[in-house]
């Protein structure tokens, strides 16, 4: 038997952990989706039962499947009840008990993904031959190929299983091309995550259109998977009663950054930072500090340095002391406090300074990031190349479209 693989029936009921460790439910089910080019069904889910609720774990927030359970690897979980999407198909829920020609499904086996590092897909079924008064029947493992039938995803299936290959910037010119109506249906198929990932890849009147039938709850559910600055240039284009509306639906802390933003223009450091930069205090060691950075939900440009800040580290953060790179904390002992490892300090801006001093500013001192900070000095977010980029040469994107 292939060690490599996992069967549905021996992770239901098992636990699934938070990335510390704790016992936060249990898994109930697993969640298969196309994937491109025909390969194998992925697994774009998890079904959990938390506190008697259904939930679901997108796949991307799993940090390690075994026979043992389930743990997270970072981020929270959406308690939201689970509601199955018409591209989704539950591997226990709904192929369990399926017949194929003369025999049912009585399991289906998981391996980890040769193509995406840390998914997993549909590797292969066990079938039996319908309950019979005997109490032992044979049961054979075939590939899913010898399946496909079952894996029927509906009309979008093909369509979002070729998309999810794709970039989400690809995706976005794919979607472009498409009448309003079918983005609009193939948007409400997407998970938030994958949605917001999307809408971060468009200009704000087309992530409008985009939106536009999505309800108020799943509009700030999205909203919240975006990075603050993108979510701020969004809300910041709606009218003003949908603002309130969206900003109230938002968790707190997803909204809380995003407000902060709002009050600045555009087109000053303060409408274009990223108001969370890892920030770590003078104490903070090398090692830990470089642990931040690897967390794979933190952006490239922000994960290239750490910002050094007296307590509170939470922004508007105590003072700012200044900025130290991943490749100067590679070359220090673990164990070294990072207020050890600052050199010369890169000076802050302000918050309203126009976005053309910014992009001198970072060509000038060759930054990923250059730190805002207010008239206290406290820091209040840093402002990427990627964004500065993104910023300034949108609009030439769209005319080359």
């Amino acid at each position: 038997m292939d060690a490599s693989l996992v069967y549905v029936s021996r992770l239901v009921k098992l636990p699934l952990r938070a990335a510390d460790g704790s016992t936060i439910g249990r898994i109930a089910d697993v969640v298969v989706g196309p994937a491109p080019g025909g390969r194998a069904p992925e697994v774009v889910g998890f079904i959990g039962e938390v506190q008697r609720r259904r939930i679901f774990v997108n796949a991307a927030r799993v940090g390690t499947l075994t026979p043992n359970g389930i743990e997270l690897g970072s981020g929270t979980i959406d308690l939201r009840h689970f509601e199955k999407r018409p591209t989704e198909i539950l591997a226990r829920g709904e192929l369990f008990d399926r017949r194929l020609d003369n025999e049912v499904v009585h399991d289906i086996a998981l391996r980890p993904s040769s193509l995406r590092p840390g998914g997993w897909t549909v590797a292969a079924l066990a079938l039996r031959p319908p309950r019979t008064l005997r109490r032992r029947a044979r049961t054979r493992v075939v590939p899913w190929t010898e399946a496909t039938a079952l894996f029927d995803f509906g009309p979008m299936g093909a369509q979002l299983g070729a998309m999810r290959g794709l970039h989400p910037a690809d995706i976005a010119a794919e979607l472009r091309a498409m009448p309003l109506e079918r983005r609009r249906q193939l948007a409400g198929f997407l998970d938030d995550e994958k949605l917001a990932d999307l809408l971060e890849e468009m200009p704000e009147d087309e992530q409008l259109g985009l939106i536009a039938d999505l309800d108020i709850e799943r509009l700030a559910d999205v909203i919240g998977e975006m990075e603050a600055d993108d979510a701020a240039d969004l809300i910041g284009e709606m009218s003003g009663s949908m603002r309130v509306q969206v900003l109230r639906a938002m968790d707190p802390e997803d909204a809380a950054p995003v407000q902060r933003l709002l009050i600045y223009d555009t087109n000053t450091a303060g409408g274009l930072m990223n108001p969370e930069p890892i920030i770590v205090s003078p104490d903070t060691t090398v090692s830990e500090a470089i642990a931040r950075m690897r967390d794979p939900d933190e952006p490239a440009a922000l994960a290239a340095q750490v910002f050094v800040t007296a307590m509170p580290t939470d922004t508007p953060t105590g003072r700012y002391l200044g900025v130290v790179g991943f490749q100067r904390l590679l070359r220090e002992p673990p164990g070294m406090p990072v207020e050890k490892c600052i050199e010369d300090t890169t000076l802050p801006v302000a918050p309203d300074l126009p976005e053309s001093v910014v992009a001198a500013q970072l060509a000038k001192y060759n930054l990923f990031a250059l730190p805002v900070c207010d008239d206290n000095g406290r820091l209040l977010g840093a402002v990427t190349v990627d964004d500065m980029l993104d910023h300034a040469l949108r609009p030439d994107w769209e005319k080359q479209k």
